[in-house]
């Protein structure tokens, strides 16, 4: 299909050159060789190098493959397959990281993806997940595609970009987003932190464009062995915080036992003239 992607620098229409994206006012955007396309000019980076680490984003890969959220991968596969009002939906997967809940959305929900990560090693590593998705490498801020284009929106640990995702929805177009609740990997929190204050974790409010059609609360219990529970720490920031005697201690365990929490939140653009 041909996707609708929208100049980041002066957001005309993309058309597809040999292996670039063009607009009419000749700004181009190479195709990188593994398949990935960069539409985040200068001027909306924020640093050299945006985004997660390689380190974190292998340690996620290896994490993610090995299936231990899978539950939470198919609870978001549901959810589309449920809510989403066209029968072979475009998503566009923000925050798409390493590509490992895009290319299980493309497997189970008969739709066209784009993943969209602000950096540019989670893009490279996306594209041995899957061919046919279109990765960029964008924020999600300011996403490249064309207003009233896309059917859903999944933002998984992501944040939420109201009036971008307002923009490039369709009437009645779906964003899925998942948001760690209160107890999501206390059981390592605990280990790693002198104390763990209670928060109030549930999803935050949404602007008038969108209306609440379902949230889920989800929990769900996983034993870890001592290599993949290293690499989960590793894939998050947890690693960079904790003191050298908590890391120390961790990798004495054999594994772990720990809670996933999370929330799931459909939410629907309202249609023009709807209450």
């Amino acid at each position: 299909m041909k996707y609708p992607f929208i100049c980041p620098l002066c957001h005309a229409p993309l058309t597809e050159q040999d292996r670039s994206l063009v607009c009419p006012s000749r700004h181009c955007f190479d195709r990188a060789r593994q398949g990935y396309i960069h539409l985040l000019p200068v001027q909306q980076k924020h640093s050299l190098s945006p985004g997660d680490a390689k380190d974190m984003l292998e340690a996620r890969r290896r994490f993610l493959s090995r299936g231990f959220y899978r539950p939470l991968a198919e609870d978001v596969c549901r959810a589309v397959r449920e809510f989403a009002a066209a029968d072979s939906p475009l998503l566009l997967d923000c925050g798409c990281g390493e590509g490992y809940y895009t290319a299980l959305l493309e497997q189970t929900c008969r739709c066209s993806c784009i993943g969209v990560d602000v950096s540019k090693e989670a893009a490279r590593m996306a594209c041995a997940r899957s061919k046919t998705i279109e990765w960029v490498v964008a924020t999600a801020s300011s996403l490249p595609v064309a207003g009233g284009s896309v059917d859903v929106v999944t933002a998984i640990f992501s944040l939420f970009v109201n009036d971008e995702y307002a923009r490039v929805l369709k009437e009645g177009g779906i964003v899925v987003e998942v948001t760690a609740g209160e107890d999501h990997l206390r059981e390592l929190k605990e280990r790693i932190y002198e104390e763990v204050f209670p928060q109030d974790k549930a999803p935050p409010p949404f602007g008038d464009a969108f209306r609440e059609e379902a949230l889920w609360e989800r929990r769900f219990s996983f034993s870890l062995p001592q290599e993949a529970l290293m690499e989960l720490l590793r894939m998050t920031p947890h690693s960079r915080r904790m003191k050298r005697d908590k890391a120390a201690s961790l990798e004495t365990l054999s594994g772990l036992t720990l809670t996933a929490h999370y929330y799931i939140r459909i939410i629907r653009k309202k249609r023009s003239g709807s209450l």
